[in-house]
């Protein structure tokens, strides 16, 4: 499994960061519920602007369960970024297991009319407890 919270990669130009974080006031490990927020900076590198029109998430727990989550956009936004330019936002994931990773694609769109999927490196979704810890 994916150790760092942190990710960051670079695709055709376009940067993807990544921080996530536990939310512990939002979480009831006894119910198996462990809330986690990511914020994610998308910067334009390259030369062009380009426009995240969908999203391609794959979210694993601890127990290899992987759901797959694909949308338009992010946050209700497609957001246009011409370069130079960067966007940000925060959004979460709710998972059963107190740790668990994500990775994905971002789909960008350029003004010549051609499209690439911009990588979102894996990164860990950490409680800082483990099933273990719970048990003891």
């Amino acid at each position: 499994m994916v150790a760092e919270t942190t990710s960051s990669s670079v695709t055709e130009g376009i940067r993807v960061g990544v921080q996530s974080q536990y939310l512990p006031d939002q979480s009831e490990p006894t119910s198996d519920r462990y809330v986690f927020a990511y914020t994610i900076t998308i910067s334009n590198e390259s030369g062009r602007t380009a426009q995240l029109r969908t999203r391609h998430w794959i979210i694993t727990d601890a127990r290899g369960s992987v759901e797959e989550v694909r949308g338009d956009g992010v946050v209700g936004e497609q957001p246009r970024l011409s370069p130079g330019q960067s966007f940000q936002y925060t959004s979460g994931c709710v998972l059963t297991t107190p740790v668990g990773t994500m990775h994905g694609t971002y789909r960008m769109w350029c003004d010549d009319g051609s499209s690439f999927d911009a990588v979102i490196a894996p990164f860990s979704l950490a409680s800082g407890t483990t099933a273990r810890d719970e048990a003891n």
